[in-house]
């Protein structure tokens, strides 16, 4: 039996962001340069598979271990591919102020529809050092900024009374939550629609639980394993936004198993990031989008042995 029902939105004002926005991963040479073919067929696949956004430079696109030119380079790879079919939001991600202002400038010059930044990191701050963070970054552009809520990397949470704060006065204009913290983003979606902000976008990075964050209210998601297949995850959005919960479960479902290629690499000799994009980038090797694994020292891309298990999920889910 499939169950229907109105899907919840999270604002009854549209969101300026909904749907599927992928953090595009940075494909690289050999010689870890960026590969600007495999990184322009690799944005032709994710608009073909009619994702609404894109998401350079974030946590899956490497930003943190990219040069300055290497970050200007892939944005304007991507602007350019995209040449104004979907919104590019820009990570801007550093360690101060000062730095993060800096790569807005560059997102301005790139023509990049918006900024997405973290809480500052490596010095210690509280919130009322985010706070002002955030609201010096709104100052110095005219861009959408949206909040990336990500303390496994920055070690500091963006509390939902902060962000609410922060968005009711105009400084934000959307939270991408990839805290794991499915709880507080519950919480601060209902807190965000009592308040009607007029186009305030509320993303999920949660790639396994997508659905139920839709259904809890969520505008969108910004998925790393969209880069791998972006379709699987608009299916699952177009089936929530028809009120198919029961379809966007079983897709969900697939999604989940497909997620498994994360646990590819041998534990022994890698950590965190170099499982996720060393999976991520494989995969898309093995799908013939992007020509190498190749990844940011001081990862390491996934060998032959862990690229047959990377395989074999694809395979299971009817990718390859």
């Amino acid at each position: 039996m499939t169950i229907t029902a109105q899907p919840l939105n999270a604002h009854p004002i549209a969101p300026r962001y909904t749907g599927v926005i992928p953090p595009v991963v940075t494909p690289l040479t050999a010689d870890r340069e960026v590969d600007v073919r495999s990184l322009e067929r690799l944005v032709a696949h994710l608009l073909t598979a009619g994702c609404s956004g894109l998401f350079p430079l974030g946590s899956s696109g490497e930003t943190v271990f990219l040069t300055d030119r290497q970050r200007d380079q892939v944005l304007d790879v991507v602007v350019r591919t995209a040449a104004g079919q979907v919104p590019v939001l820009a990570g801007s991600i550093e360690t101060t102020t000062p730095r993060v202002i800096d790569r807005v400038r560059a997102a301005e010059k790139l023509s990049a529809d918006a900024v997405v930044i973290t809480a500052p990191f490596y010095a210690l701050v509280g919130a009322h050092e985010i706070d002002r963070h955030f609201r010096a970054v709104r100052a110095a552009t005219g861009l959408p900024v949206l909040a990336y809520d990500i303390p496994v990397c920055v070690h500091t949470k963006l509390t939902n009374d902060l962000l609410v704060e922060l968005a009711r006065d105009g400084v934000i204009d959307g939270v991408k939550d990839s805290s794991g913290d499915d709880v507080a983003f519950r919480k601060l979606v209902l807190t965000l629609t009592d308040l009607g902000l007029t186009g305030f976008s509320a993303l999920t990075g949660h790639e396994v639980v997508v659905d139920g964050m839709l259904l809890g209210g969520a505008d969108g998601s910004v998925p790393g394993l969209a880069n791998v297949d972006p379709a699987g995850y608009v299916r699952l959005h177009a089936m929530a936004a028809a009120g198919d919960w029961t379809g966007a479960a079983a897709q969900q479902n697939r999604l989940t198993q497909l997620f498994k290629i994360v646990d590819a690499a041998d534990p022994a000799t890698t950590f965190g990031a170099t499982r996720g994009v060393g999976a991520f980038k494989t995969a898309l090797m093995l799908l013939g989008i992007i020509d190498s694994n190749q990844v940011s020292l001081p990862m390491r891309a996934l060998d032959d042995s862990e690229s047959k298990k990377v395989r074999v999920h694809l395979e299971a889910v009817g990718l390859l």
